[in-house]
């Protein structure tokens, strides 16, 4: 490196990281702790990088091949220090991973926070705090750093305070270090004192990083007669267990050790929802250790956000967002998974091609569903309770895998809830099961309607019909419900029906006189219908007579065929060109509006014209021509008035 290269330079953080540390000051205090275990935790992802690439080049370990992490502090100087001897960083890693925030769906992230101190907290947790943890209890971080492979002259030191003036920037420089890897020097703040003990770094680590592969180590302490106090010594001490927690039968592993490795392994502070750990052995030999976190992360809804699933081979750690272990609908899932039949220089290529991962990939996929399974079906209050919370933080992402996983699609099916016009809100949901468990007698189809919002779906005209005969209809308003019943034609023998979609058709829950009474209105009713689609023109493909309705004028249906008129609409939304279709309007013979214009001449064309946006409007749908409608309105008012 040159002179002007070598020397101290000042650069100020990005605006979110700005953002980041004054939130996380400010509203995780009271989480303190956890600055300890992020930093064990990226220290300990350091080593393991080491070791993967130290498989291709053996070199990278110098003369130290024992990896380690160590912990100390100074008293006097209330310094608390943390140090690896893994692959470490080169002047443009530090910058590039301690001056930016290197993740898909910032900006999103920080557009959630809202100022309060307890929901910023909670989304901080989502984010992953990371390094920056550290100015919880310091206001000022000192890195110093040297890559596996680079001379010791070509270390690097950032140095960072939160502290008066200097605040926001910070100091990147070329220093000497003779040993690889990360040493990071915490000076506190005023207040975070009885940090600076053995024993209370000693249980911080034995309460949250008690997992970590490699070995913790600090000085140990002895009890000193002339001082009259435990002083530091020349001896290490191993402080954590030091072995994979996911190696260890479950009958040895606590519940709260199990809590532990989950926000090691997801960098959330919050417990997780659930977990599955099991070995699998024969052909194919490996262990999973998969959790379900409580709440969504904020960038849930990116599809390319890295994954939560660590690969590990022969408890070598290969990669952190190995994708090709989990579906895309399941990417909420936390955990790791070590195989004993994988080449230890496995590469993304590599995964891509093998069958082995997909045979780990069913096997991973089917522990989850049949978790949630437990949840769902649990006879416990608790358990239902739980799954509640998933179905809330997660349904909508598992909803994609109706279409995605056609292996486990029954299954999927099995786990799904929807509102339905038994609920008064949208967080009354009911399972496929259980609507069929209360299907009135005779029923044999699964009736559902679609729009885009719940108070929309509640409200359609089109469950007229069912409310007089207390068929119970399910309410689907999220997006993804039309990819669902796209790809889900029956559930456990009974066929999806859309109420809003081709002739209406109850089977045995039709009464003969009604049918008998639609056909005498059909042919009463032909010329009006005639004169009707003749007036609509290119708007409609028909118009009929309908019995679904018994308080509107009118309603709009989709050809049997057809897009329906809520997935077009998002199609639309979305950019995309929806396949072209018409409508069918159908027209309630008892209505009075529909009597009148049954004998109407004057204003036929506007009548008509006015039922059709009518029945637009109910569907969600909006009017290529609101000045025209209105204008139409008006003018059949001063009509009705005389004037």
């Amino acid at each position: 490196m040159s002179e002007t290269a070598a020397a101290a330079q000042t650069l100020n953080f990005q605006a979110e990281v700005k953002q980041l540390l004054h939130l996380m000051i400010h509203s995780l205090y009271s989480n303190r702790e956890i600055f300890l275990r992020e930093l064990v935790s990226n220290a300990s992802d350091a080593c393991d990088k080491l070791r993967f690439e130290a498989l291709d080049d053996g070199a990278l370990y110098e003369d130290d091949p024992d990896l380690r992490i160590r912990i100390g502090f100074d008293a006097e100087a209330r310094t608390i220090t943390v140090a690896d001897n893994g692959i470490g960083m080169s002047r443009d890693e530090a910058i590039a991973h301690l001056g930016t925030i290197a993740k898909s769906g910032t900006r999103e992230f920080f557009g959630q926070l809202t100022g309060d101190q307890k929901k910023d907290a909670h989304l901080i947790g989502q984010f992953g705090v990371g390094f920056y943890s550290a100015f919880i209890v310091a206001d000022k971080v000192t890195v110093v750093s040297r890559r596996a492979g680079l001379p010791a002259g070509e270390a690097v030191r950032w140095e960072c305070s939160m502290a008066g003036d200097e605040a926001g920037a910070y100091t990147v420089e070329q220093v000497e270090k003779a040993g690889r890897g990360t040493e990071i020097t915490l000076h506190l703040r005023e207040g975070q004192e009885d940090l600076l003990s053995s024993w209370k770094l000693k249980s911080l680590i034995r309460k949250y990083s008690d997992h970590i592969v490699q070995p913790i180590v600090m000085k140990k302490e002895e009890w000193n007669d002339e001082e009259k106090k435990q002083v530091l010594t020349d001896e290490d001490e191993t402080v954590n267990q030091a072995n994979a927690l996911w190696t260890r039968s479950r009958n040895d592993i606590s519940e709260d050790e199990y809590k532990a490795f989950y926000k090691h392994v997801a960098h959330d502070f919050e417990e997780p929802l659930a977990w599955t750990h099991s070995r699998v052995e024969g052909r194919h030999e490996y262990t999973n250790l998969l959790y379900v976190p409580k709440n969504a992360p904020f960038d849930l809804w990116d599809r390319n956000a890295r994954h939560g699933i660590k690969l590990y081979v022969k408890r070598v750690f290969i990669m952190d967002d190995a994708e090709k272990l989990m579906p895309t609908y399941l990417r909420f899932v936390r955990g790791v998974v070590d195989s004993a039949d994988l080449p230890l220089n496995v590469s993304r290529e590599i995964l891509q091609e093998s069958k082995d991962i997909d045979t780990i990939r069913s096997g991973c996929t089917k522990k989850v569903l049949a978790l949630l399974e437990g949840l769902a079906n649990g006879e416990e209050a608790a358990d239902k309770e739980k799954y509640a919370g998933f179905w809330g933080a997660f349904g909508k992402v598992l909803k994609e895998g109706v279409g995605e996983d056609f292996a486990n699609r029954e299954k999927i099916a099995g786990l799904l809830r929807f509102a339905s016009t038994k609920a008064d809100t949208p967080d009354e949901v009911v399972s496929l099961a259980d609507y069929i468990g209360r299907m009135k007698e005779g029923q044999d189809k699964i009736y559902y309607v679609t729009a885009e919002s719940f108070n929309a779906a509640r409200n359609s005209p089109h469950l007229e019909i069912f409310r007089k005969k207390g068929i119970e209809v399910l309410l689907l308003s999220d997006r993804v419900d039309e990819w669902v019943v796209g790809n889900l034609a029956e559930f456990d023998g009974k066929a999806l029906v859309s109420v809003a979609k081709g002739g209406l058709d109850l089977g045995v829950l039709e009464d003969e006189a009604e049918k008998k009474e639609a056909e005498k209105a059909a042919d009463e009713y032909k010329e009006l219908l005639d004169r009707m689609k003749a007036s609509l023109g290119e708007r409609v493909k028909d118009v009929k007579v309908t019995l679904r309705l018994t308080d509107s004028p009118a309603c709009l249906v989709a050809d049997e065929h057809d897009v329906g008129m809520n997935l077009a609409r998002i199609l639309k939304a979305a950019g995309q060109d929806a396949p072209a279709s018409r409508p069918i309007l159908e027209i309630n013979p008892q209505h009075p509006a529909v009597l009148r214009l049954k004998y109407e001449e004057k204003h036929f064309d506007d009548w008509a014209a006015v039922l059709f946006d009518q029945a637009l409007l109910a569907e969600g749908g909006k009017l290529d021509d609101p000045a025209t409608f209105v204008k139409r309105i008006n003018q059949l008012m001063m009509a009705m008035s005389g004037n």
